[in-house]
């Protein structure tokens, strides 16, 4: 018995999803771990960034696997891994468990980052690249609400959210068995191990455009992943962590939402807004800081959340079509390299801000301003690539 392509697709779409639903699963958490292990505003963004930074070396050491094997056997893996991260988590009695877990989740979610995406490729380039795009998001919103909800208002605050999620890895796990390979396997697995930057010369000028704008949006990602909870906290004076994980759903759901409603956009179109909708939404969470207003401080989640999602679609669909079928994993995986590193490291020195002099609202301010920055470099490369084609473009018709 095989699912069929269509079953396969979803089948993937919802692995995205879910990996990217218990990587934010702990964050609602991290007030309920503090209070009873008694540790700092550095350890929540350490364990943060571990995680970050997990993926990452599993991204430069897994990330072309499935060329070469399949993209079915990087996936049972995988998805097998995310359930003992899941175990880990729920049976976690000190900060150690913690970072055990996110280590193991991160190295699983590196490692299918680029067997995943890709595979939604093979069966469908046009549906692929937007699932790709909103799957991040649409994880995150669902992980952040799931855990703050399950947290809240349902026995065991601390095991039964993991204990969902891990049951819904084991059956992802036999749901991959089941589907159709979508690649031949062919030599060069064990030589694909070694960690490198191979970018296929035609994409190569669109990865050094993409990445300013994936650095951008995704150490908002970063932030508000790691401080944006206690922020809300803070500034609305609840202790309620449903509502700090209701401010990861606004985001996420911003940005999933705002792929859905610009797909027909162009790329570079859906760079330059993003761009533009992250400056605004950083404003208005500086001014939300500022005057402490809750209101403004989701009014600014959710075009921020919008900024992410037209900038990383954007990014995606600025590189991806530019690579062969047997490349796309790779491709894939080194901008999600780009994107981890943005959203680990910038977290980790966030919480290292807060305690040694910026305080929370200082370091959101200092940290706003320096996206801020970010985005104003993705937007000017941008818009010289577009004035670098223009005038190509006008030079042939002159020769003509």
């Amino acid at each position: 018995m095989r699912l069929s392509k269509g079953t396969a697709f979803h089948l993937q779409a919802s692995i995205i999803l879910f990996f990217l639903a218990g990587s934010c699963a702990p964050s609602p958490l991290y007030a309920v771990y503090q209070a009873a292990w008694g540790f700092s505003p550095i350890t929540i963004t350490v364990v943060f960034g571990v995680y970050a930074f997990a993926v990452l070396s599993a991204l430069l050491v897994f990330g072309s696997l499935s060329d070469h094997v399949g993209r079915r056997p990087v996936l049972i893996a995988a998805t097998l891994t995310q359930a003992v991260a899941m175990t880990i988590f729920a049976t976690a009695h000190g900060v150690g468990a913690l970072v055990a877990a996110r280590v193991v989740q991160g190295m699983s979610t590196g490692a299918a980052a680029g067997a995943v995406g890709a595979g939604m490729l093979d069966i469908d380039r046009a549906k692929g690249t937007v699932a790709n795009a909103v799957g991040p998001m649409l994880g995150t919103a669902t992980g952040g609400l799931l855990s703050g909800l399950l947290v809240q208002y349902l026995p065991a605050p601390t095991q039964l959210v993991y204990l969902v999620l891990g049951v819904v890895f084991v059956v992802q796990a036999i749901g991959v068995a089941l589907m159709p390979e979508s690649v031949t396997p062919r030599p060069g697995a064990l030589a694909s191990l070694r960690p490198h930057f191979r970018v296929p010369a035609a994409a190569r000028a669109a990865v050094f455009v993409a990445a300013p704008a994936l650095i951008a949006t995704w150490s908002l990602v970063g932030f508000y992943g790691a401080l944006g909870p206690t922020l809300v906290r803070r500034i609305s004076g609840s202790p309620s962590i449903a509502l700090g994980g209701f401010s990861l759903f606004v985001f996420a759901a911003s940005g999933a939402l705002s792929v859905l409603l610009t797909r027909q956009r162009t790329p570079r179109a859906l760079m330059l807004g993003g761009m533009a909708a992250l400056f605004g939404g950083v404003a208005l969470t500086l001014f939300a800081i500022r005057h402490e207003s809750i209101a403004w401080l989701f009014a600014g989640f959710v075009v921020a959340g919008t900024a992410f999602g037209t900038g990383f679609q954007g990014a995606i669909r600025t590189v991806v079509p530019l690579a062969a079928a047997h490349e796309r994993a790779g491709v894939l995986s080194i901008l999600y390299v780009i994107a981890y590193l943005a959203m680990g490291l910038p977290a980790v020195l966030g919480g290292i801000r807060v305690v040694h002099g910026g305080g929370l609202l200082g370091t959101a301010r200092e940290f706003g301003i320096a996206v801020m920055g970010l985005a104003a470099v993705a937007l000017a490369g941008t818009l010289l690539r577009g004035g670098v084609a223009i005038r190509r473009r006008w030079s042939r018709l002159a020769i003509w």
